[in-house]
This record gives structure tokens, sequence and C-alpha cells, in this order.
């Protein structure tokens, strides 16, 4: 009886295990809709912020450029459009994001829009540590017809690079969780995780991550 036991359950854990592993791989992009529009030029609206921190919307914003960049694509420069939007009354992420995507065409002349929203920002303090998290999500709607082309999120951590070597014990702890929330209180210590986290979210050639603009040597690649 032990014997048939074991047998079966040889049989079943490769079983197991292909079925853990088909559960846990994540199901491929469909990316007809963004393979048909071809965006060449993208304008990129200061993020939604749905985090405490009223830094998150240009903290954020000041990092989305780069990695669009990168990957091929012309992007509007930030600066230029935040002063439009503001020229044209409107100062809150909300109230932009609202606009329709045939007035952001005729505005700007892009081919897509890049919509995103900041879900984390900042500090997370704890007695003995103090970490920095910045999550967000990001949706990129083709101006001509308001078709999602893609959608993605990513999230980045100080905790990441920490490497806590426990010298100086309880009152060492202490005393360095102080001093770090004193620093992260008085500067933007969730700037570099946000460029992070932007570049997780918006370099193309990732899994289920935005394709390669037409500006890229890689267009046309996955």
């Amino acid at each position: 009886m032990i014997k048939k036991c074991m047998k079966l359950a040889a049989c079943l854990l490769p079983a197991l295990f292909f079925v853990g592993c088909a559960h846990r791989q994540a199901q491929p992009y469909d990316y007809t809709a963004f393979k048909a529009a071809q965006p060449k030029s993208i304008v990129v609206l200061p993020p939604l912020n749905n985090s405490p921190e009223v830094k998150a919307t240009y903290g954020m914003l000041s990092q989305l450029s780069y990695p669009l960049a990168e990957a091929g694509y012309y992007v509007l420069p930030v600066a230029a459009v935040d002063e439009t939007f503001k020229q044209n009354g409107l100062s809150n992420a909300a109230d932009i994001h609202n606009v329709s995507v045939q007035k952001l065409r005729e505005i700007f002349g892009a081919d897509a829009g890049l919509y995103v929203t900041v879900t984390r920002y900042g500090s997370v303090y704890t007695l003995l540590n103090s970490e920095v998290v910045v999550a967000a999500e990001a949706k990129l709607v083709d101006l001509k017809t308001g078709t999602l082309l893609w959608k993605g999120q990513a999230s980045a951590s100080s905790a990441e690079q920490n490497n806590n070597n426990g010298g100086g014990g309880l009152i060492g702890a202490l005393v360095a969780a102080a001093v770090k929330q004193i620093i992260n209180s008085n500067t933007d210590a969730a700037y570099p995780m946000a460029g992070v986290t932007s570049s997780r979210m918006l370099s193309a050639g990732g899994s289920n991550g935005i394709l390669y603009g037409p500006r890229s040597t890689n267009y046309g690649k996955p």
C-alpha cells in the first residue's frame, strides 16, 4: 500500500509542478490594436495621484519621458504640455484626464496619450526602518479613436537595495531609522524610485511591456 502511494505521488508531482507554473505564467498581452495604430508620437498627461504625497504627480511626470524615448517614440516635452494645460485653465490632473481624446489630438497633434495613475509614493515607517515605495499604473490610448492600445503597471522599493548588516545592535538600528526618517521627510526620497518604476513600466522589450516605436532599431520586434 505504501509503495502504491509513493508511486502515485511520484506521478502526480510533475503534473502539479506544471499546473503551478501555468497558473503563475502571465497571459500574453493582445497587441492587435497597438500594431494596427502604429503610434509615432506620445503626449504624456500629468499623472493622477492616489497617494497622500503631494509631490507624486510631478515626481512621476518628470520620469516618464525617458523610457518612452528610449523605446523609440517622439515624446512631447512634458513641461510645455503642462504649461499648455495651465494656460487653458487646467491645472488638476483629474480634469486633464477627462479631456476628450479628440481635443487632445487637436491641441497636441500626438498619435497617442499616456495616462498614468500613481497608487503609492513615499515612505512607509516602522520602528526600526523606513521604506520608500512607488507604484503606478499606465495606459496608452489612441487619440484618433480612443482605443486602448496598451496598459501596464510597476512598482519599486528602496528595500530592494537595503543591506542590513545588523551592526550597532538595537540602539544603532533605532538611530539609523531616526536619521533615515528625517532625511526622507525633508527630501523627495521617492524620486529615484519613481524613475525605477517608470523604467520598469514603460521600457520596451519586456514581457507584456510597451512595443518598440518607429525611432528604435528594434521597431517591429516583440
